[in-house]
């Protein structure tokens, strides 16, 4: 982790052996990326002994998914133009975030690979999974805005969602921001943690951007407390003259649960 870091801008741990890292600033194409990633498995090989596999792509999706296409010592290059085509062979369980029930649902739909999903109707994928089934169709279409985060400590958990059309309906907005609670919800509760601050991101149709956040006076994973506590914040900004684009909820101020009694 220590060699992969030193080369990137932002770097991201992700489990015990695996990261992201961002070396948009680093290099001007695939062809200098590709380059640089071997440079990395090569000092990886010469100082530790260990192989490793790297996949190089527009996004944390793609590099994701491409980073386990060979192993091991491998390395898959997918460009921005070929992430769909890339994609749309494998099973749907490739994609992040598609657990075995998500998997089930959509084999239940005739949904078996990435690309059966990526040609299925978004607003039935909505209809069924909320925002999250928005999501799985861009994702399915290899787009994916997530940012590689610093994650050392992990200092906070959040998650977004761009809307397929820009609103201004308070019952669609509400909808994304309680599904996202339940993504965020989930994710603190398998790393074992508690959270204190509660912070909402809106971004209107012009772009603009707002973040505001509250602390609670106690840590809490009651997937109740951190919606209440949005819909709160939301509160200001819902107006029927300003359509909203994205809607993102993020927690932090963490403990560990394991060493907390957890609210009930």
């Amino acid at each position: 982790m220590k060699i992969a870091r030193g080369y990137a801008d932002k770097f991201e741990q992700w489990g015990i052996d695996e990261s992201f890292l961002d070396v948009s600033g680093r290099v001007k194409d695939f062809v200098e990326a590709e380059a640089l990633a071997c440079r990395i498995k090569q000092e990886i090989k010469q100082k530790t002994g260990l192989t490793g596999t790297i996949g190089v792509g527009p996004n944390k999706l793609i590099a994701k998914v491409a980073s386990d296409y060979q192993k091991p010592d491998g390395l898959t290059v997918v460009r921005e133009e070929e992430a769909e085509f890339f994609l749309s062979p494998m099973p749907v369980r490739k994609l992040l975030w598609v657990g075995r029930k998500t998997e089930a649902k959509l084999k239940a739909l005739g949904v078996n690979t990435i690309g059966d999903l990526a040609h299925f109707d978004a607003e039935a994928l909505k209809s069924m999974f909320g925002v999250m089934g928005w999501q799985l169709h861009l994702m399915a279409r290899g787009l994916d805005e997530s940012p590689v985060e610093e994650r050392e400590g992990i200092k906070s958990t959040s998650h977004e969602t761009t809307f397929e059309e820009d609103t201004a309906d308070p019952i669609i907005i509400l909808k994304a921001l309680e599904d996202l609670c339940v993504d965020v919800i989930k994710e603190i509760e398998s790393q074992h943690l508690l959270f204190k601050t509660v912070t909402l991101k809106i971004r209107y149709q012009n772009f603009e951007t707002h973040t505001k956040s509250h602390t609670l006076p106690f840590l809490t994973n009651r997937l109740h407390d951190l919606q209440k506590t949005e819909r709160e914040l939301l509160a200001g900004y819902i107006r029927k003259d300003r359509k909203i684009r994205l809607i993102g909820v993020r927690v932090s101020s963490f403990a560990s649960s394991e060493k907390q009694k957890t609210l009930v």
